[in-house]
């Protein structure tokens, strides 16, 4: 039985891949080295920042600026505050499930994520219980958040589900004994991605919350709505 839902965050709640990587193709552009968002979703998502870093400067054939990624960083906050939207369905899910204890577990920066929860009007459902990347020594695929955020709501983790959109969050999940709902639903997704996540690991895959929503009927722990 599930008893905790510890949910990936961009790409499965924030519908936020495309307007970050737009941010990214814009500011590479302006660079020298033209890129469109499609480049920056094949080349760059996913990917360890300094490891994407060395792409960019092997296609500009020289380093980026010192202030680049402050700079990035800043404009890709200012764009979500503005425009950001979440993935459809995220929110009812999220309320189906309330009296499951529930966490974020993201790669994503904590002020990133800070941002991205008050656009979402979404920050009173995880509050105190919103966890980055920086809080552990390894990143995706390695397990360390996710095992750091099922140790923080006092659950253990072969007794959460986690929800995720990245092959990397799949194998970081499985990695820590969990069971992963893979989730495509967001706007950068593109085709054969539920595959690639059941490749990865995942118990399960779909491209909707309302499929999520069924297949966690049963699975819970406590009575639901």
């Amino acid at each position: 039985m599930v008893h905790a839902i510890i949910y990936d965050f961009d790409g499965v709640i924030a519908d936020s891949e495309v307007l970050a990587n737009q941010v990214l193709a814009e500011r590479i552009t302006a660079l020298g080295l033209p890129t469109t968002l499609n480049d920056a979703l094949r080349l760059y998502m996913g990917r360890r920042w300094a490891e994407a870093m060395k792409l960019i400067e092997h296609g500009l054939g020289k380093p980026l600026p010192i202030s680049f990624s402050a700079d990035l960083h800043a404009a890709t906050l200012a764009r979500l505050q503005a425009d950001l939207k979440e993935v459809h369905g995220a929110t009812e899910f999220i309320k189906h499930f309330k009296t499951l204890p529930r966490c974020i577990a993201s790669s994503s920066s904590a002020s990133r994520l800070q941002v991205s929860l008050e656009a979402l009007n979404l920050r009173d459902m995880f509050d105190g219980r919103t966890f980055s990347a920086d809080l552990v020594a390894r990143g995706k695929p390695c397990p360390d958040i996710f095992l750091y955020a099922a140790k923080q709501i006092g659950i253990a983790p072969s007794k959460c589900v986690v929800i995720e959109d990245s092959p990397s969050g799949v194998h970081a999940a499985k990695a820590a004994g969990m069971t992963v709902i893979g989730l495509g639903a967001a706007s950068h997704i593109r085709a054969r991605h539920c595959q690639h996540l059941l490749d990865a690991g995942a118990d399960y895959a779909t491209t909707s919350w309302a499929d999520a929503r069924a297949f966690m009927n049963g699975r819970a722990g406590t009575r639901q709505n």
